[in-house]
């Protein structure tokens, strides 16, 4: 069965960068399509970045010029690099197969606070 474990998540001050990791086991990550989504308390889970099994990306326009989505195949990882962090980017972070989705891993957290 596949796992998901998400990383790298903490706790940054606005302005502060982070390194999200993906580690997808027991897949064949090349030929899918991933995501990287959060879910902040009482809102619904949202896409914020995907990128194809060729490496093609899309963001959402809230991290649009901040984030980063990239892959490494070969060792089954999935990563999100994220710049200049807000408030707003509080959540909790997880990653997944576009299509069809993997049961949810734990998440990581990152918190945005001075």
């Amino acid at each position: 069965q596949v796992q998901l474990v998400e990383s790298g998540g903490g706790l940054v001050q606005p302005g502060g960068s982070l390194r999200l990791s993906c580690a997808a086991s027991g897949s064949s990550l090349s030929i899918y399509a991933m995501g990287w989504y959060r879910q902040a308390p009482g809102k619904q889970r949202e896409l914020v970045a995907t990128i194809t099994s060729s490496g093609g990306t899309t963001y959402a326009d809230s991290v649009k010029g901040r984030c980063t989505i990239s892959r490494d195949n070969a060792k089954k990882m999935v990563y999100l690099q994220m710049n200049s962090l807000k408030p707003e980017d509080t959540a909790v972070y997880y990653c997944n197969r576009i299509y069809p989705p993997h049961p949810w891993g734990q998440g990581t957290q990152v918190t945005v606070s001075s």
